[in-house]
């Protein structure tokens, strides 16, 4: 029994040895600020690397704060944007491309901007018969970048992308149109019919989407 005791109170002492080491050090990481811009952007790129993705984010907060001027912080929004990319947090990408559209409008490389916001709506469709309105929102920045960049280098990848959302909105209003003919509503039935021959030129080359089959039964009751 004592050596029990001795062993719990072993325990519990490392216990709070490590809790205050943890406490301090998140301490020494808090208090620091006023730093150079190159140092804060070095320990971004180092996070980044380390694939410490969330402390990346706050580094660039202590970088933006502290130097709202610096002409690191276009590469950051960028860097930042494509290492969320890379573990598939498209929301945070695009809170990233979007600052970056907002403060650097004018930049020469914009098209690229645009495209990979393009890019990260068009890899984030996490299921194809839901996201409707991801849908129509990525096809019109698809019109819009054909308008404004019509000469970019980023055009083949952006009209790969276009014909394959057009033919995920002919599918899935075809779902739909299929749906309303089974509920003998015909006229809705036409309404969706003529919206796939609108996003889609020959409606028999469109594939049917492949739902995986531990959500078939509830992508599928759906439509």
């Amino acid at each position: 029994m004592t050596q029990y005791f001795k062993l719990r109170n072993l325990l519990l002492v490392a216990a709070l040895a490590f809790l205050f080491s943890a406490c301090s050090q998140k301490s020494e990481t808090s208090q620091e600020y006023d730093r150079p811009a190159l140092y804060w952007y070095n320990k971004m790129i180092k996070q980044i690397s380390t694939n410490y993705l969330e402390d990346a984010d706050n580094t660039y907060t202590s970088l933006e704060s502290e130097h709202r001027n610096s002409p690191l912080l276009p590469t950051a929004l960028l860097i930042l944007a494509n290492g969320h990319m890379a573990e598939e947090q498209y929301q945070l990408a695009n809170f990233y491309l979007d600052e970056y559209i907002k403060r650097y409008a004018l930049s020469k490389n914009i098209d690229y901007v645009r495209y990979l916001k393009i890019k990260a709506n068009f890899q984030g469709f996490a299921y194809d018969l839901r996201d409707q309105q991801l849908i129509e929102d990525t096809i019109l920045e698809i019109d819009q970048f054909k308008d404004s960049f019509p000469r970019s280098p980023y055009m083949p990848l952006v009209n790969t992308m276009s014909a394959r959302l057009y033919m995920a909105k002919a599918s899935l209003d075809k779902e739909i149109a299929d749906l309303y003919q089974r509920l003998d509503k015909p006229k809705a039935a036409k309404f969706y019919d003529e919206k796939v021959k609108e996003s889609w030129v020959e409606p028999k080359e469109i594939e049917e989407v492949n739902v995986p089959f531990y959500r078939y039964p509830f992508e599928k009751n759906l439509f």
